[in-house]
């Protein structure tokens, strides 16, 4: 009877431990799946490589890809004015970046509308910050991330000097500038990119730009011209590219540099990165054939300048769509994009006379609405598409749209004004007499070339 109580005594403890022992491991579940939820965020070289390589990669498309593309699109006495016009748009902005741009853009407000002054003069970054990528266990230096967006910055302005090329005074150009990317470029960044931005919380796709940069710049290109007027001699005088080889050159530089634009965009080097890239190739292509195909129809011949624009509008238009949708659809998006800009440049410019002196609106601005659009299309699995199983083809074209309706807005009634502005302080247009000795003399007081 002892041995048997004792023996029933061992069986309950063992049975206390073994309850015990169970409650432990149950409470240890939710302790292990916490610390397997909590990721720590790493820095990988890798990444950090290919962000520095994207950056610089922009830079290039600025100086001197842009400046070399716009300027032997102008006659020879404005070449100069227009690598003096990239340059100097270049080093403003960038400097402005610093100082307040990066804090109104990204700031880490609450705003929909801008980023708030918490980053001013980059209070709060050093060489150990960090800035978050599309996963949650990558991250790469702040400072990487700010030098990435302050190249996009410094490009898009540039953008649409080709709308007012040959007649726009330098002061005014820098003036609009400073303005426009105050007013008008830094809170449309903040709006698509930032996760506090109104056009982002719409759940609008726009992987590395096309509403930020191309049509928003395309449509400030429109406002201008049409508020500038016309070149002296529009019409009747020879106002044909000086020198196709230097814009083809140019525009080698800018798809080379639009790899950093859009597969940088990706933040990371890995198959979103691969993807992006391959979009960059093949709409780009899609977009000569289409274009070059177009002009040996209607013209009877394919031109190196509308090689050129295919070129570009390609670029322009899988820049929002090229992380989401896929390769075959990206050479059909480059194609359309490439036949639309076509009409706009060739018919739609002609029809209603304005001087878009070399094509912004009509490539940037409206490839820049038919990528954005696409993309809302282009996404979906059915067509190849990067879209989830509860993709809604209607619903995203839907959101798409409203996103390129508030970036039209934003940017022609902000160009408008500012564009006003800059009107009664400097003036908008040089004399008829500097005009027809050309910017390169009048403006800067040297000549691109010397005979």
């Amino acid at each position: 009877m002892k041995n048997l109580t004792k023996i029933s005594g061992v069986a309950a403890a063992l049975t206390a431990l073994t309850s015990v022992a169970a409650w432990a491991q149950e409470a240890a579940e939710p302790v292990a799946e916490a610390a397997e939820e909590a990721v720590v965020a790493v820095m990988d070289k890798g990444d950090v490589a290919w962000m520095m390589t994207s950056t610089v990669l922009v830079m290039m498309m600025l100086i001197p890809g842009l400046a070399l593309f716009y300027g032997g699109l102008v006659r020879t006495k404005n070449m100069l004015s227009v690598l003096m016009q990239c340059t100097l748009i270049g080093a403003v902005v960038m400097v402005i970046w610093v100082v307040y741009g990066y804090s109104f853009a990204f700031g880490g407000g609450t705003s929909p509308f801008w980023g708030g002054t918490g980053k001013l003069f980059l209070a709060g970054v050093s060489a150990d910050s960090m800035a978050a990528t599309f996963s949650d266990e990558f991250v790469i230096p702040e400072f990487v991330f700010i030098s990435f967006q302050m190249t996009f910055a410094a490009l898009t302005p540039a953008l649409f000097i080709g709308a007012f090329a040959e007649r726009m005074k330098f002061s005014a150009v820098l003036l609009f500038t400073v303005l426009w990317v105050t007013f008008v470029y830094f809170p449309v960044a903040h709006m698509v990119w930032d996760g506090a931005g109104l056009i982002f919380n719409m759940g609008a796709l726009d992987f590395a730009g096309g509403t930020v940069v191309h049509i928003n710049a395309g449509i400030a290109a429109l406002v201008a011209c049409l508020m500038i007027g016309p070149r002296i001699g529009l019409g009747k005088d020879m106002m044909a590219p000086h020198s196709m080889t230097l814009t083809l050159v140019g525009a080698a530089l800018l798809w080379v540099g639009w790899f950093g634009f859009n597969v940088g965009s990706n933040l990371e080097a890995n198959g979103g990165a691969g993807l992006a890239m391959i979009n960059t190739f093949v709409a780009t292509a899609g977009a000569i054939v289409a274009w070059s195909v177009i002009e040996g129809l209607t013209r009877g011949k394919a031109s190196m300048l509308g090689a050129a624009s295919g070129m570009i509008a390609g670029l322009v238009a899988v820049t929002p769509a090229c992380g989401s949708i896929g390769p075959v659809g990206a050479i059909v998006l480059g194609a359309l994009a490439s036949a639309v800009c076509y009409f706009f440049v060739a018919v739609v410019k002609n029809k209603f006379g304005y001087d878009d002196s070399l094509d912004v609106f009509g490539i940037h601005g409206i490839g820049g609405i038919i990528g954005a659009v696409g993309t809302g299309i282009f996404t979906a699995p059915s067509l190849g598409g990067a879209g989830g199983e509860d993709f809604v083809m209607a619903a995203q074209t839907w959101i798409q749209i409203k996103a390129v309706i508030i970036t039209i807005l934003w940017s022609g009634i902000g160009s408008f004004i500012l564009l006003s502005i800059t009107k009664m302080v400097t003036g908008l247009r040089v004399t008829p007499e500097d005009e027809r000795q050309g910017l390169d003399l009048s403006s800067h007081g040297e000549s691109a070339y010397h005979y």
